[in-house]
């Protein structure tokens, strides 16, 4: 590096008119500086190489750094949380059913000198992965698993990410399940399966119904028949609602008493 600095210290162009010329070409050396001089933003970071070899220490920014012409390289790398989209994969249950699944993926670069240097490209590199992932996890549940359980699936699958992806330096934050797509005549056994089971639960309940109204008619009964005035009244209750009634029947009331007697009368 000294070398370097020393040689473009002595370096001098002939002068034409107060300016350096060289090979028909005015240069204008104040202006050099800026071209120096390299900016990135707050969520980024600058890895600089020189002469090919990567420079030491962390990767340069926020604010400005210097690079030299012709011998300094560098390649930005944001910081921020990105987000991609896993393409619907088609994936084979453990219950040998075939579904198609898709997912999003949440990473960001921690380690912004990994991600340069030990992968050739972190993003492509993280989607292949993600779709590799998802199909192998998928595969080792079953339908009602997945259907059920997808936060679980979303947990296992960051976590299988992460650990894959952290020599690159890349943090996977989160792994969304978004939509599980199912064949037709799946869907309508499914839904058939469905229909009879709520058609079954609704004759269970129904059931239940008439087993509690026949308890309590068998209650009602057993207390009407061990209290006379209890059936009277109910005999004039009876009478009472036909009488108010539109309709073209004549009701002869009879004595309860020639009704009784009639009921208890033995057969011959």
């Amino acid at each position: 590096m000294e070398e370097l600095t020393e040689i473009f210290q002595n370096f001098q162009l002939p002068q034409r008119d107060g300016k350096f010329y060289r090979n028909g070409r005015y240069i204008t050396l104040p202006l050099a500086p800026f071209f120096c001089i390299k900016v990135v933003q707050e969520y980024e970071r600058a890895v600089i190489f020189r002469l090919g070899r990567l420079k030491k220490g962390r990767a340069s920014g926020p604010g400005t750094f210097f690079i030299l012409p012709c011998i300094d390289s560098y390649t930005c790398v944001d910081l921020r949380t990105v987000s991609f989209d896993v393409p619907a994969q088609e994936v084979l249950t453990k219950d040998s059913v075939t579904i198609k699944v898709d997912a999003v993926v949440f990473y960001r670069i921690e380690d912004p000198l990994s991600a340069v240097v030990k992968v050739s490209d972190y993003r492509h590199s993280t989607k292949l992965l993600a779709m590799t992932t998802l199909r192998n996890i998928l595969g080792t549940r079953n339908l009602a698993e997945i259907l059920s359980d997808r936060e679980a699936i979303s947990h296992s699958m960051q976590v299988t990410l992460d650990e894959t992806t952290d020599p690159w330096g890349v943090v996977v934050e989160r792994v969304e399940i978004k939509d599980v797509s199912l064949p037709t005549q799946l869907q309508r056994a499914m839904a058939a399966e469905a229909e009879a089971s709520r058609e079954a639960r609704a004759k269970v309940i129904a059931a239940e119904g008439e087993m509690k109204s026949s308890r309590a008619l068998k209650e009602a009964a057993d207390v009407i028949s061990q209290s006379p005035a209890a059936l009277q009244l109910r005999y004039l209750q009876t009478l009472n609602t036909i009488s108010t009634e539109k309709n073209s029947t004549i009701v002869f009331p009879l004595p309860i008493d020639i009704l009784s007697a009639f009921f208890n009368k033995p057969h011959s």
